[in-house]
């Protein structure tokens, strides 16, 4: 969703390209009887007028602007657009505002509210991407990527009640996240974005988020989320923000819709709309997507909102319409209940109204979205409580959360690398630090920190630590050199470096035992961050370069948001580690994995590239891995899953207790780990299964089930795992789910089982 501050027909649906198929096992959220009723009553009172705006979200910062550091609403405007128009919903922020500011914008936000003939509170959103990162002074966390390579939901749980807390001190009761778009195209600039590659590792994050943000639903600490952005977003065949999917609907059925289907049954409310389109068609007039399978099938009852100013795009963006009113039709009929349109709500109320009046959006369709909205209001108690007041909420950027943020970072850095295990490093140790990436905030957090693009970050975050701040603190001022050798360019492109003094750093080389290279991309998002080319820039490379040539053992830290390519260096580097975007903590988080204070953990939820032409991931079929001698190759440079640790563990008796299982069974799989080292340490313990032989040709493993244990040196602990078998069934061409009889093998680690299944069934 684009944030900026300062900043024919019927005929047509009958193109889409995604099928539209008669559905089974239908699921349905549990509404609450005595809210619906209320809802009920309180729609069968409003006019078309009111229902339209109820439908319609602006971004603040039309209406009004900054003075003096405070917001300030222009009165005419304001008034007009809540008073008049009746808004439902406005998002976005006007530039960073405290907690207690923030109080007082959604306070005049709603008096303004109860001066409309209904009194229905208006509902304000912000994108909480990785914490409340629009409201000074509040705790923010990995970007996701990192949180997904912490492998354990329960910190995604903690990070979620976190989240709702802080943002309730805010008072704004909706947050834009998770993003469970699946990250299968690492040219795409938000895959820092989402939890990595694989559906069933998204999905446990996504559900652990939401169950921490909204659950229980209607309590002044909690709010609720929006799934986003649904679906198929994250795998343009371009690699470029906004652009066209070619994905087949059996596809999204099998990789990119689960996620959301497992958020929806976790009761998540609200869901955001892909801004791009799949299939030549713009996800926002995509009926089967939108109702037949969100609302329909999965049952949701909660409301869609579209992304920034998407309906408009299908006109002017996609060529679908010769005007915007025809794309609101279009949208409306399609399934969108309200529209982030986020300028011109005149425009948009008025055609929407003269479109229900000429016909073509039927009253029904309107009905349905006001209540699927004002359920939500109801649902969140904005009606007896609009407003959450920051006194009121006393742990807000406290310690103690600083100690959760700073706990994820730690459990997400990923050691990928480790030669002659030259880490941990002594805390004796002279060293130099040097890179880009070394000496910024910016680069820790990436993009929807403070602001959209993370600019003004260094400015926001200075009583944090950057890397070198860090390191400094660990091993003492006088054992750390500084010297930057790469910058990252001030103005122009985000991407755009330049050689600041590379003499300087090698010279440096000469004093220090270890050099720490802090390398990888500056902060982006969006359209902003698209990027024709994964290698690590060429300023970067002729630093590592020069840093290796020195000929002391050096460091690789990568500090990024996709997994730049470094093939032509990575076989001279001592160790490689990947920080992600670990926020505000990851200095100080990273400090402690070098010195061994802390034991890394993390493991990959992406597979990390090789080469730029060969970005398959781990999900993929025979034909394109090492089995097929007819042109398959799979050789990346870190496998997903990958991560190493201080410590050794060791894996045995791998167990299952059948041979052979009906559709309907659950596999119990048991496999003993050992810390076999002298450290203690976390392990990640992976499950992996594969379907030998289909009827449409199978992924060579999927990931379905994992455990993230803690293991004192020596401990040994037995793991179990519980896998239905219909966990391994798969779309089929016919987009049913279709578990076939045959033989499947398991893997954890470095072993093997293998069990059948005794009858083929379709669900």
């Amino acid at each position: 969703m684009r944030r900026v501050v300062n900043i024919k027909s019927a005929m047509l649906i009958l193109l889409i390209a995604i099928i539209a198929l008669p559905l089974k096992n239908k699921a349905q959220q549990v509404n609450d009887p005595a809210i619906d009723a209320k809802v009920n009553a309180l729609v069968k009172q409003m006019t078309l007028e009111e229902k339209v705006g109820q439908m319609a979200q602006v971004s603040i910062e039309s209406l009004g602007k900054i003075r003096n550091g405070n917001f300030v609403f222009d009165q005419d405007t304001f008034k007009k657009a809540v008073i008049q128009y009746k808004i439902g919903s406005i998002l976005n922020t006007p530039g960073l505002q405290n907690a207690q500011q923030w109080n007082n914008i959604i306070q005049e936000i709603q008096n303004a509210a109860k001066q409309t003939r209904l009194k229905i509170p208006v509902l304000y959103g912000l994108d909480d991407n990785h914490g409340v990162n629009y409201v000074a002074g509040a705790t923010l966390f990995p970007q996701e990527i990192g949180q997904a390579a912490t492998w354990n939901p329960e910190l995604i749980y903690n990070a979620g009640v976190i989240t709702a807390y802080e943002s309730r001190a805010a008072s704004v009761p909706w947050t834009y996240s998770p993003v469970l778009d699946l990250g299968t195209n690492p040219q795409w600039p938000r895959i820092w974005e989402d939890y990595g590659e694989d559906p069933y590792l998204s999905s446990r994050m996504g559900v652990a988020f939401v169950h921490g943000v909204q659950d229980p639903l209607g309590s002044k600490d909690k709010l609720v989320v929006s799934l986003k952005h649904y679906m198929g977003y994250s795998d343009p065949k371009s690699g470029h923000d906004r652009t066209d999917a070619w994905i087949p609907e059996n596809y999204l059925r099998e990789y990119h819709l689960p996620a959301f289907r497992a958020c929806v049954d976790a009761n998540a409310r609200t869901v955001m709309v892909n801004s791009a389109l799949i299939n030549g068609i713009p996800t926002h007039i995509n009926k089967h997507v939108l109702t037949d399978i969100l609302k329909d099938e999965l049952g949701f009852t909660g409301f869609t909102v579209s992304d920034w100013q998407d309906i408009e795009n299908v006109y002017r963006r996609d060529h679908i319409t010769k005007d915007i009113k025809g794309a609101i039709m279009l949208a409306i009929n399609a399934g969108i209940d309200m529209s982030m349109i986020p300028y011109n709500y005149k425009e948009f109320c008025t055609d929407l109204i003269a479109l229900v009046k000429e016909g073509k959006v039927s009253m029904s369709r309107i009905n349905d979205a006001v209540t699927r909205i004002l359920r939500v209001k109801e649902e969140l108690k904005l009606f007896e409580t609009p407003m959450t007041y920051l006194k009121d909420y006393p742990k807000f950027g406290s310690a103690e959360f600083e100690k959760a943020s700073y706990n994820t970072a730690a459990e997400s850095i990923t050691l990928l690398k480790n030669s002659n295990n030259v880490l941990p490093l002594p805390k004796t140790a002279r060293v130099l630090v040097t890179g880009p990436n070394a000496n910024s905030m910016r680069t820790l957090n990436g993009g929807w920190t403070y602001t959209w693009q993370g600019e003004r970050t260094d400015e926001y975050a200075q009583k944090y630590n950057t890397i070198l701040e860090a390191v400094q603190n660990k091993f003492g001022p006088t054992n750390v050199l500084y010297e930057r050798g790469v910058s990252y360019n001030t103005a122009g492109k985000y991407y755009e470096d330049s050689i600041v003094d590379m003499d300087a750093a090698v010279k440096a080389a000469a004093n220090v035992d270890y050099i720490l290279l802090c390398i990888g991309e500056n902060n982006y998002t969006e359209t902003p961050g698209n990027l024709n080319d994964l290698t690590l820039s060429h300023n970067q490379l002729l630093l590592a370069k020069a840093m290796i040539k020195t000929g002391k053992p050096v460091i690789f830290i990568l500090n990024e948001g996709r997994p730049r390519i470094f093939n032509e260096v990575e076989s001279a580097a001592a160790a490689v580690i990947d920080v992600y975007l670990p926020s505000n903590f990851g200095g100080d988080a990273l400090a402690d994995i070098l010195t061994g204070d802390v034991n890394p953990s993390g493991k990959l939820p992406i597979t990390y590239s090789r080469f730029t032409n060969a970005l398959a991931t781990y999900i993929h079929k025979p034909s394109e891995g090492d089995g097929n001698p007819q042109g398959g190759d799979f050789y990346p440079q870190y496998q997903f899953g990958f991560g190493l640790s201080y410590t050794s563990f060791e894996y045995s008796n791998l167990s299952v207790n059948k041979n052979v299982f009906s559709p309907g069974d659950t596999a119990t799989i048991h496999v003993t780990v050992k810390n076999s080292g002298n450290r203690d340490g976390k392990e990640v313990v992976e499950l992996f299964a594969s379907d030998l032989v289909a009827s449409l040709t199978p992924d060579v493993k999927r990931l379905r089930g994992f455990e993230k244990i803690d293991l004192k040196a020596g401990e040994s602990k037995t793991v179990t795992f519980r896998l239905p078998m219909k966990d391994l069934a798969y779309v089929n061409s016919n987009n049913k789910t279709e578990l076939e009889a045959g033989d499947f093998k398991l893997q954890v680690a470095n072993l093997n089982a293998s069990f059948s299944v005794n009858k083929t069934v379709i669900y």
